[in-house]
């Protein structure tokens, strides 16, 4: 029996479409939007549920069923991905990004084989991506990216303001751990080797990229200094800049920031100087780097890289223009002492554990933090005291003390009165001889610490605690 209801939002609002909820011929649970007249969406209601009854005693066709609910056919289904294009275009999205994103939906869903929205089918688009990513050797943040563009076509059609399809029906597929398989490890330059190749590019009398030294040494000096992203490079102008004020700053436009928001940066006291030499003359929007949105960066920095005679990629990892410069400059301000908490506001990283991703502390750098924690001071005890010094002296004591059964001496002392609580241990006062010479300077052995000499005819050394 189909119900119809308003949204839970809407029920106080005279003007709220009403929804109706049936169950299909195959027994799906669907909704479809009726209108703001209740009775018009129950006779809506009714007819559905009429012609479900006809699908079932194949009287009746489900493409007549689709044409009530609005569903397309596959003839409409590129009409709804143009106008999902059009959604990301207006969410001030870069032209990259909805290249990439529409490309990657058209492939999935000519790949599942769907002829209408219908057919979406959430364990379809995970097999297709699971035999196209062996085939592609696509890796799994790759692999990921696909599964978002998908999910997002699907949640754009689910949305309650359209309500083209009742549900995502791409959404719930498991994404895979990024972390087990990089294709790309970054590492970050020390100071000194990224100071040689600004240097090196800077002399050198190549272009690359239509970039000569001059150009490409600026690029890879601002973006060590600030961290910025190769397209908020892109983006700069001498407009960017505010030098005059009391704390120098730059400013990175929402249409060009990561995140889609304006952000603003102080900037090094070292580069003030610099940048109003590179802007002057310069008009207000002409860019800084002109057309680097669509320059290679990781040929530039790799040339100068092998002229300045570091290696491109190690052992740690390879050092491209986004890890010599922003890896670079994250992993510099936390061994510059910087908390991780600035660093990540600097980087402006909503999540802190994405700035630990850009953060490579060595075993030098982790050395150096562990000596500075503050040394603990040796306990000043004198039990702990008297372990650690022992020196050996001479006595002339007559001889060490005796621990014999029933000793009249032992018995007439008081307990609470002994200066030694440990006389049943070899401690007392009374010392037993060890050698039958009778020299005034005999050599006794506390007793306790080594066993006493059994040989008579030698003497023996007193071991003193001090």
């Amino acid at each position: 029996m189909a119900s119809v209801s308003k949204l839970a939002r809407d029920r106080r609002k005279k003007n709220a479409p009403y929804y109706i909820q049936f169950f299909d011929h195959e027994g799906n649970r669907r909704t479809t939007k009726g209108c703001s007249d209740k009775g018009v969406s129950e006779a809506k209601a009714a007819k559905i549920e009429t012609l479900i009854e006809k699908i079932k005693m194949g009287v009746a066709e489900v493409a007549e069923l689709n044409a009530i609910l609005g569903r397309p056919d596959s003839e409409d289904f590129d009409q709804y991905i143009t106008d999902f294009k059009k959604s990301l275009t207006r969410k001030k999205n870069t032209e990259k990004h909805v290249k990439l994103t529409i490309s990657r939906i058209k492939l999935v869903i000519g790949g599942c084989g769907f002829t209408s929205l219908n057919d979406g089918n959430a364990d379809a688009v995970e097999t297709f991506l699971t035999d196209y990513s062996e085939k592609q050797g696509l890796g799994h943040r790759t692999y990921n990216h696909y599964l978002q563009a998908i999910e997002s076509f699907g949640n754009w059609l689910a949305h309650p303001k359209r309500r083209v399809l009742d549900h995502n029906p791409f959404a719930g597929i498991p994404r895979r751990n990024a972390a087990t398989d990089v294709r790309h490890q970054r590492r970050a330059l020390t100071t000194e080797e990224i100071t040689k190749v600004i240097e090196t590019s800077r002399q050198s009398s190549y272009t690359v990229q239509g970039y000569d030294g001059e150009k490409r040494s600026r690029l890879y000096l601002l973006s060590y200094m600030t961290g910025l992203r190769k397209g908020e490079l892109a983006s700069l102008t001498p407009r960017s800049f505010d030098l005059g004020s009391p704390q120098p700053a730059l400013t990175i436009d929402a249409t060009a920031s990561k995140s889609r928001r304006r952000d603003t940066l102080p900037l090094h006291a070292d580069l003030v100087a610099i940048v109003q030499a590179w802007i002057t003359g310069m008009t207000d929007e002409q860019p800084l780097f002109p057309k680097l949105a669509r320059k290679k960066t990781y040929f530039m920095i790799r040339r100068d890289l092998e002229e300045a005679g570091i290696d491109y990629k190690t052992e740690d990892g390879i050092a491209d223009f986004h890890a010599a410069g922003r890896h670079s400059h994250i992993t510099g301000l936390l061994r510059s002492g910087v908390k991780l908490v600035d660093a990540q506001k600097l980087a402006r990283h909503t999540d802190i554990r994405m700035t630990m991703k850009y953060t490579h502390i060595g075993l030098d750098d982790q050395a150096k933090a562990v000596n500075q924690l503050p040394a603990i001071p040796p306990p000043k005890s004198e039990a702990a005291g008297k372990c650690l010094h022992i020196v050996c002296t001479e006595s002339g004591a007559d001889g060490q003390s005796g621990a014999s059964r029933g000793s009249d001496r032992q018995k007439q002392q008081p307990k609470e009165t002994r200066r030694n609580p440990n006389d049943d241990k070899g401690f007392g006062a009374v010392r037993q001889p060890v050698s039958p010479t009778g020299n005034n300077r005999q050599k006794v052995e506390a007793a306790g610490i080594e066993p006493a000499s059994r040989d008579i005819s030698t003497q023996a050394s007193t071991c003193v605690v001090v």
